[in-house]
């Protein structure tokens, strides 16, 4: 996997910072706990299903997990576009646009990592 995996690795990584610091930024400004925790699992989750991927026992193994993350991307993106919906997050802001630009990007990775792969 190479320079994509570590790309890919360290991106989810920087992304998952965010998540928690917008988790923790909902239940101190907003006493927001639920959407919150829904946002927290899920946003970190892409990263540690990579993590996993990348010390699979197989190819099959590998992609599971990277198919995985996939999804906790599309859940994530769901959960922050429902937070600005509903007004606990600013669409406005600089920190929101980019959070759904890097959970778009990362998603995109991710599907072309299983893509690849599949093929290959």
């Amino acid at each position: 996997m190479g320079t994509t995996g570590n790309v890919v690795r360290d991106k989810s990584f920087r992304f998952a910072v965010r998540i928690v610091n917008a988790a923790r930024y909902l239940q101190q400004n907003h006493r927001e706990f639920v959407l919150s925790k829904q946002l927290l699992r899920s946003g970190t989750s892409i990263g540690a299903n990579i993590e996993e991927a990348m010390a699979g026992q197989s190819r099959k193994d590998f992609i599971a997990k990277m198919a995985i993350a996939s999804k906790e991307t599309r859940e994530t993106h769901y959960w922050i576009r429902l937070l600005i919906s509903t007004g606990y997050l600013n669409d406005g802001r600089e920190a929101e646009k980019t959070l759904i630009n890097d959970c778009i990007e990362l998603s995109k990775m991710l599907t072309s990592i299983v893509k690849t792969s599949q093929e290959n």
